[in-house]
């Protein structure tokens, strides 16, 4: 079955229109449902259902509804995995034909018997609620009654400046510039390895976040100390990419509809749109069968952190986002206001913010409050100062 089900994935791989997404799910909604789930089958191709193999795949069309609301891949791949372990649960029925009482017994497996976490529950039950609401057009009885589960407080880890600076000397290469960028700029890691070549300006000393959580787009600022190291690692990397471009290949994928508006951008702007970190490997695409080069990995920058704190004898779990924690808690303690911390680290609301641990000696400036003009207009002079303040802990 678990072959069936990638065979599945597999098939839609291809991104649907946003006409074609909503007449399929107006034709799915529309047809009667059966009792099994369409799975494709990987070897001929057919759909596996009898009477249902003329209805529209269930996962093609959550995949669908997930493509055409602009959906994450990673939140589009949870969503469909969550979805399939709730059919497999109660015996492949169709969810067309069960409801808030099948709802709640899986959920209650996943935390009685599973013991998996709040934030796993709940991201489980998103993924059911997105099914029931958005794809099937049905409003659950419960929902207005339903209690989501309560999510532990935990206190981040973070580290002192000493310790920072020992986790950074016990790296080297590219992990070292990645994070050295999370400390130093408080990059979340996926924010920092998917960054192209044109967000990097160097003379002004600015990095540009594409796409951040929640889809927002911020600037920050570029530790003074890194602008040699990144300038040796774009002329590497430049120097790859031409060898990439005599061999055939030096493509890269483009967001959005950009490769088929402007057909000449992945040769014209090549080098612009590559990784700041690419990977050590290319691939062939599976549309364009073009040569590319995807960025690299986050398990090689999450275990290089581990070992180099293991290997400072930090006796702290320490991730990749502690770098980014204490990123901002170095700076409240040296008397920043929290808004410009808020801007810097792209959070939504203020007290997401304001959950970050510091010392127990106040911080100065932390409770003034500027204007959103006040803000805009000092933020570049403010968070340049601010980087100085760290550059002793990255030299």
């Amino acid at each position: 079955m678990r072959q069936s089900c990638r065979g599945a994935q597999r098939a839609s791989g291809t991104l649907f229109a946003s006409n074609e997404g909503v007449r399929e799910l107006d034709q799915y909604r529309r047809s009667p449902p059966g009792t099994l789930i369409p799975f494709r089958r990987p070897d001929t191709g057919q759909p596996s259902g009898g009477a249902a193999s003329s209805r529209p795949r269930l996962l093609e069309v959550v995949r669908t509804a997930l493509r055409t609301r602009h959906y994450s891949v990673r939140t589009e791949k949870s969503y469909v995995a969550w979805i399939r372990r709730f059919i497999l649960f109660h015996g492949k029925r169709h969810p067309a034909m069960m409801g808030e009482l099948e709802i709640g017994a899986f959920l209650s497996h996943l935390a009685t018997h599973a013991k998996v976490s709040a934030s796993t529950q709940n991201q489980a039950l998103a993924a059911l609620l997105f099914l029931y609401q958005e794809v099937l057009g049905r409003e659950l009885a419960w929902l207005g009654d339903l209690v989501h589960a309560k999510r532990p407080a935990h206190v981040p880890v973070v580290l002192t400046r000493d310790e920072a600076r020992a986790v950074l000397s016990c790296l080297e290469g590219v992990p070292y510039l990645v994070a050295a960028l999370l400390y130093g700029a408080g990059l979340r890691l996926l924010e920092a390895l998917q960054m192209r070549v044109k967000d990097v300006d160097l003379a002004r000393r600015e990095l540009i976040v594409r796409r951040g959580k929640g889809q927002k787009d911020r600037r920050t600022v570029l530790p003074e100390v890194l602008v040699d190291s990144l300038r040796e690692h774009l002329a590497r990397g430049s120097a790859q990419h031409d060898d990439d471009v005599r061999r055939g290949a030096g493509f890269v994928a483009l967001p959005d509809a950009i490769a088929r508006k402007y057909v000449a951008a992945p040769r014209e702007w090549a080098w612009a749109w590559q990784w700041l970190f690419p990977a050590t490997r290319t691939y062939v695409d599976g549309e364009t069968h073009q040569v590319r080069r995807h960025h690299l990995h986050e398990t090689v920058i999450q275990r290089a952190v581990r070992a180099a704190a293991r290997a400072a004898r930090i006796p702290k779990m320490v991730s990749p986002h502690t770098l980014r924690h204490s990123f901002a808690t170095h700076l409240l303690e040296s008397g920043y206001d929290i808004r410009t911390i808020q801007e810097l680290l792209g959070h939504k609301d203020v007290s997401t913010t304001m959950s970050i641990p510091t010392s127990s000696t106040a911080v100065p400036g932390a409770s003034a409050v500027p204007s959103t003009r006040e803000l805009a207009a000092s933020l570049t002079s403010r968070t340049v100062a601010a980087l100085i303040a760290l550059s002793s802990t990255l030299s």
